[in-house]
């Protein structure tokens, strides 16, 4: 099923997203969470991208055998980075010869190592050129594309970020989902922004638990400079030991969701880094039952 017609039938929606492991053993770890997070009949998961052989190929693994083992709707990360348009083609071409007919288009990072973002020889410079070729080639395929509420970290110029965002819907983007934040404000004005700009699609919040200090530290790297806010910054030290600190992060995730969804928000989007105990601690805490997933995803 397409993302787009979940969206369209569905409000809100809970999604969640995870990335392919390198050793064996973390697969074995990962579907085991994959297994604890079933029963929320999620409306869909989500698997991220890695430019190159090895990691592309587990990408691919992963969401092949989510297709083949389990009945959820799965969307595949794909970037720009270090691929020809012909071999873009080829990856597209595996992934609907599989199944698959939902892609999140991503210009991506510049590979390690790499300060400038460069496409490859023959490939995309920006993410609406990726949305473009695949509605182009592939019209059956439902696209979403990201969106950055606290800002892009490579366009400083806000009003140039929502132009570039409105050329990926333009190209055909179906819907956004949102780098992670920790302020709905930040979500709530670029929604705003959004529809000022003449973005209409559904967005979906990006939500990501703290659960550790290293993990706070790491998730403002990987999010391109994250803003936490004081009040969250000061709640995090003053936890005694790692079992507070994770209390407290889960509990400002749950105070995002409440808002969000009081507000009415498309859908919330978990980034689970491959573990299931926040959100379903965060699923009690709303009172999110098995069945009120399930109605949501229906």
């Amino acid at each position: 099923m397409q993302v787009s017609e979940i969206l369209s039938r569905s409000r809100p929606t809970f999604s969640f997203e995870f990335f392919p492991p390198k050793a064996e053993p973390e697969w074995n770890a990962l579907f085991e969470t994959i297994r604890d997070l079933m029963p929320l009949a999620p409306s869909y998961v989500s698997v991220t991208y890695g430019a190159g052989g090895t990691t592309r190929d587990r990408t691919h693994q992963l969401v092949v055998r989510l297709q083949e083992e389990t009945d959820l709707t799965v969307v595949s990360h794909l970037t720009c980075v270090g691929s020809t348009k012909d071999e873009l083609h080829d990856i597209i071409g595996r992934y609907h010869a599989s199944g698959l007919r939902n892609i999140l288009a991503l210009r991506g990072d510049p590979p390690k190592g790499q300060t400038d973002w460069q496409p490859a020889p023959d490939g995309f410079f920006y993410a609406a050129d990726l949305v473009a070729f695949i509605k182009s080639n592939f019209p059956d395929i439902c696209i979403g594309v990201a969106g950055f509420p606290e800002g892009h970290p490579g366009t400083p110029n806000r009003l140039k970020e929502i132009e570039h965002l409105k050329a990926k819907v333009d190209a055909g983007a179906d819907y956004i989902v949102t780098q992670l934040f920790f302020d709905n404000r930040d979500y709530y004005d670029f929604c705003e922004r959004c529809e000022w700009a003449g973005v209409h699609v559904p967005i979906i919040a990006g939500i990501m638990p703290i659960t550790s200090l290293p993990g706070m530290t790491r998730m403002a790297e990987l999010a391109a400079g994250a803003r936490i806010p004081a009040k969250l910054l000061r709640a995090v030290h003053r936890a005694q030991g790692p079992d507070g600190v994770e209390n407290v992060g889960i509990h400002w995730a749950t105070e995002q969701i409440h808002d969000l969804l009081d507000h009415s928000v498309r859908g919330i989007h978990f980034y689970t880094l491959n573990k299931a105990p926040a959100a379903l601690k965060i699923y009690r805490t709303l009172g999110l039952s098995t069945q009120t997933a399930h109605t949501a995803a229906a």
